[in-house]
This record gives structure tokens, C-alpha cells and sequence, in this order.
């Protein structure tokens, strides 16, 4: 048993492998034997102490893993040993072994694969949990995901498509273009080559869109004020493009449009149920075949480092994942 551990904060670069010895299950807690663990841009963010939250040295990214359950601790009685469950993490995924919480771990429909498992845990949650909860899109409605051909971008699609929603997906390249349109975007927009902000417009006869899922921020939210629709809501995922955006009141006042925040990790804390319904709901939909999960790269978790260096190029597509 190893994991991949940060002793100092270097970025990527500072990951190095750690021998484990047992790992025992605390009461409440559930010992997984990982078999996938997806990763995300926040694990770069994690190793550079950019990110929000700041483990104390040394720890292990990783957000999300899916596995089978080795052993329970005292008080757990929704999972036993055997059982293929996942787990979203605040961090210390990168491992072969670990122990989670009960509460934040879950049952895996029965069809799906531990790569798959990985890669949905967290950008299905936060798609489902924005798009669903937060942001309140409905049936009919228009939706304009950025990003759409990245993780949380595909499943914001997925789910906007399986609720009935207008996609219109933007991305930089034919090939994601491509991608986005697959995964059931009726409309995709390449932003380097096109005046989106009008694009939208024409799209929606000047209306705007309805819902605007931007995890980019930056430049992108900014132009996004410009074609939100009279009573529309942005969602604001995150700052993949490194600067934070601050809102013009005047236009949020002219136009009616609200400004919605997800910090989904908070609702651990404040509501969990809100992720337990959530969790029930992908898996329904997954199912029922209306989202499916993207693996665009596998690594060995050995070369987590490598991994993360591909994710961060944006190259890459969908999830990458670790198989330890």
C-alpha cells in the first residue's frame, strides 16, 4: 500500500511516493481499497498552496476514488466489506488505500466501472448540485456551459441535456468542439474564433441565455453579463483562468440577473442531504443511460505527477484518472 504525498508545496513537481503501513477504520469511517481516482485541476491548485483548502504538510491530493471496502469501523452500517463503493474526499485520494468518513461515501450503481466512478464523483455532483439546485434550470430553458468540453464542462452538458434544457457549449479547438457535440449540445461555439457574446444573442433572438455555467471566470464572466437573459443566473463554478472577476452591480441591477455561487464542498457541513439526493439522482440518470462518464487518460497512480502536468496543459479532455 503507497501514496502520493506533498512535503513541501512545489506544484506538481513536489509529489513523491510513500510506503503505507495498515490502515485501520476509526468508528464512522469506511477503509476503501481504491481501484480509480479521478483527478481535478483544484489537485494542482492543492500542491501549489493555492487552493482554498490548505492540509497541513505532508498530505495527498485527490478528491474523488472509487474502489471496494476493504473493512468498516464501529457505527457503520450502510456499507460492509466487498461492497464497491465511492468517496469524495477533501483530499487524500492519491492513495491505494485510505479511510473516509462514512458520509462521504457512496454506493456505485451496480453497471458502472470504478474508472467511470472516478471520473463523475465530483464534476457530476458539482454540475447536478449548480445546475439543479442552485441555479434552478428548468425544462426548456437555455443553458451556455463554458469550458464544455472539460470535466465539470461535459457533465454540466450531460445534465443540461437530460433536463430538457437548450446546451450551448463553448470551447477553443474543433477537435472539443467536436466532443461537446456528442455529448448532446445542440449548439457549440469555438470562442477564439467567434464573437460568442453575439453568437448567443443570435442564438436566442437577443434574449440571452437563461443559465450561464462558468467555471472559467475572468474575461468569461465579465462578456457573460452581456448576453445573461432578463432574469437569468450565472453560476459561478471557479477561476480556471487565475483572475477572480468582480461584478458590475449596475448591469445585475439593469438586468435582473442573479449572481449564484456553489462551494460544494461546504454542503458536508451545512447540508449533506442535499449531496445524498444528489448522488441518488446521477445515479438514476446513469442508469437510465442520459449521462456517461468521460476517461480521457489513464496514468498509474506512480505517475500522478505526469498526470497532473497533462491536466494542467488542458490538453486533455473529459477526466484523467489514476489507477493505483
Amino acid at each position: 500500500m503507497y501514496r502520493m504525498v506533498v512535503r513541501e508545496l512545489g506544484g506538481p513537481a513536489s509529489l513523491e511516493r510513500e510506503e503505507l503501513g495498515a490502515v485501520p477504520a476509526d468508528p464512522g469511517q469506511v477503509v476503501i481499497d481504491v481501484r480509480a481516482t479521478g483527478c481535478n485541476f483544484f489537485d494542482i491548485l492543492i500542491t501549489q498552496g493555492k487552493y482554498q483548502v490548505r492540509p497541513e504538510l505532508p498530505f495527498s491530493p485527490g478528491a474523488e476514488v472509487a474502489g471496494t471496502v476493504r473493512e468498516v469501523g464501529e457505527g457503520v452500517r450502510r456499507f460492509s466489506a466487498g461492497d464497491r463503493v465511492s468517496a469524495l474526499l477533501e483530499h487524500g485520494g492519491f492513495a491505494s488505500t485510505l479511510a473516509s468518513p462514512q458520509e462521504r461515501v457512496f454506493p456505485m450503481p451496480p453497471e458502472m466501472t470504478f474508472e467511470e466512478a472516478a471520473a463523475s464523483g465530483l464534476v457530476y455532483q458539482t454540475s447536478y448540485v449548480g445546475l439543479i439546485h442552485r441555479a434552478n434550470l428548468r425544462k426548456g430553458e437555455t443553458l451556455l456551459v463554458h469550458a464544455a468540453a472539460g470535466g465539470v464542462g461535459l457533465a454540466a452538458v450531460q445534465i443540461g441535456v437530460a433536463h430538457g434544457a437548450r446546451v450551448i457549449g463553448t470551447a477553443g479547438t474543433p477537435e472539443k468542439l467536436a466532443l461537446v457535440k456528442q455529448n448532446g449540445a445542440d449548439v457549440v461555439i469555438n470562442y477564439r474564433d467567434q464573437d460568442w457574446v453575439e453568437r448567443v444573442k443570435e442564438l436566442t433572438n437577443g434574449r440571452g441565455a437563461d443559465v450561464i455555467y462558468d467555471p472559467v471566470g475572468g474575461d468569461t464572466f465579465d462578456l457573460s453579463t452581456k448576453c445573461i437573459a432578463f432574469e437569468g443566473r450565472i453560476l459561478v463554478i471557479g477561476f480556471a483562468s487565475g483572475r477572480i472577476p468582480s461584478a458590475k452591480m449596475n448591469r445585475v441591477l439593469v438586468k435582473n440577473f442573479s449572481l449564484v455561487g456553489l462551494h460544494w464542498g461546504l454542503y458536508f457541513e451545512k447540508n449533506p442531504k442535499v449531496l445524498q439526493d444528489a448522488q441518488e439522482a446521477l445515479s438514476r440518470l446513469y442508469s437510465a443511460g442520459k449521462i456517461a462518464p468521460l476517461v480521457s487518460a489513464t496514468y498509474p497512480l506512480a505517475e500522478a505527477k505526469t498526470a497532473l502536468d497533462a491536466l494542467g496543459s488542458r490538453k486533455t479532455t473529459g477526466k484523467v484518472v489514476l489507477i493505483p
